[in-house]
């Protein structure tokens, strides 16, 4: 178990820093994998702006296309354990780069659909491409963080929060010019080149190995000499840091879907203002997590939790409950700052523990955050208004918060006495 704490301590402890001069190896495996990040959310970005138009290619009705957008989050959270045993079976990095693969390749099939049920048949494949890239990037994201030995995981989320960005910025721009197959052909396109280049990087670069760590964990199996009571602790903690996301990826899924709502329903704002207020929580998240690594090096894992959590449980109750819109911009701007670095921080606490399992358990259950949110704004919406309902965000953050702590004083507690043997 010492192994197993340790390994998570070294990815998350305050005060870690990386040599003087790293690796060359280190900079390239980190380059291509922020380009897979980066393609992940450009990719998905684009897909969601073209939504309007493939629904009226289809003549689908909003109940029938929502039953088909589903196919996303199902083939997503059906494909992520599978991930982490292929990861396990095959390495990070050859799944990575066959999963995006898949995903530059399937974002062009919707516009080829001619019915709901093609459309949502198609998704799922889609969704399983996506759910596998997700796992796949950020388990060798956190072989990388602790080969390095510091807290680098907020970098990589950046990137997918800023190819997100772009995605949507130019999908904006060629939405008017160019029919949906072409666009998402361009996608295609775009992600199979960079799939080449960074893939090419991943497959021929040996990944670094971690200074004073044991073997590489596989996962959470018994294994000689590892008791049954510390396999229990680790599935404690990994299913701990896997509440965290989910806590962490309902309110991102439902301010996605029902933020801009808010500002137009019960503010009584124009279009451009409402699509303004989850620009401000987009924005503010991407530029947290570029500084994401400068805050774990300083302050440690456990504060980034609780603070990130009961910071964007503040802002979220000012956002859906301020009567004026620029409180409600302020409210959405502190909930992307405080839910940007919780998420990253649960995967790579779990991936520390558990290897490329425990990264598929906390994705699982993060992603299952982003399937129940808008779904679950939605009926309490109906029963106390949509102000109300959007409070369960800022309630999830604050649970994310309290897990936080949790785990961090479970982990201090291990270090205070002797530990079973790993």
């Amino acid at each position: 178990m010492d192994q197993l704490m340790d390994s998570m301590n070294q990815l998350t402890d305050p005060g870690r820093r990386a040599p003087a001069t790293a690796p060359p190896q280190v900079a390239r495996l980190r380059r291509a994998i922020s380009l897979f990040f980066a393609l992940d959310g450009f990719v998905f970005a684009g897909w969601v702006v073209r939504i309007p138009a493939i629904k009226e290619q289809i003549h689908a009705s909003a109940g029938a296309l929502g039953l088909a957008l589903l196919g996303v989050s199902v083939g997503s959270v059906a494909t992520m354990l599978l991930t982490g045993k292929l990861c396990r079976r095959y390495g990070n990095h050859p799944v990575t780069v066959v999963t995006a693969a898949l995903l530059s390749l399937s974002v062009a099939l919707p516009p080829l659909t001619h019915s709901a049920l093609h459309l949502g048949l198609v998704l799922l494949l889609f969704g399983a491409a996506y759910g596998g890239l997700n796992v796949a990037f950020n388990a060798a994201a956190v072989d990388l963080a602790e080969a390095v030995r510091r807290p680098i995981l907020p970098s990589f989320h950046a990137a997918f929060s800023a190819g997100g960005l772009v995605g949507a910025g130019l999908g904006g721009l060629l939405a008017p010019r160019l029919s949906p197959l072409c666009h998402l052909l361009l996608l295609t396109a775009t992600g199979l080149v960079v799939t080449a280049y960074a893939g090419r990087v991943l497959l021929r670069t040996p990944g670094p190995t971690a200074t004073g760590q044991g073997p590489r964990r596989d996962g959470t199996d018994a294994v000689p000499g590892r008791g049954r009571a510390a396999v229990g602790r680790t599935r404690l903690f990994v299913t701990l840091y896997g509440l965290i996301t989910l806590c962490t990826a309902y309110g991102e899924g439902a301010l996605a879907d029902w933020g801009s709502l808010h500002l137009s329903a019960d503010l009584r704002t124009g279009p451009g203002a409402a699509a303004a207020g989850y620009a401000v929580f987009a924005l503010l998240m991407t530029v947290s997590r570029m500084s994401g690594t400068w805050l774990l090096e300083r302050l440690g894992d456990t504060p980034v939790l609780v603070a990130g959590g009961l910071l964007a449980a503040v802002g979220m109750l000012v956002g859906a409950l301020a009567p004026q819109l620029w409180l409600v911009y302020l409210g959405y701007a502190l909930t992307g700052l405080g839910l940007a670095n919780v998420f990253p921080v649960a995967v790579g606490g779990a991936g520390a523990l558990a290897g490329p399992h425990g990264v598929a358990v906390a994705s699982t259950l993060g992603y299952s955050g982003i399937l129940l949110g808008p779904p679950s704004i939605g009926f309490l919406a109906e029963a106390y208004g949509l102000p109300g309902a959007l409070t369960t965000i800022a309630a999830l953050a604050a649970l994310a918060a309290l897990l936080g702590r949790v785990v961090g004083r479970g982990r201090v507690g291990r270090r205070g006495r002797r530990r079973a043997p790993c």
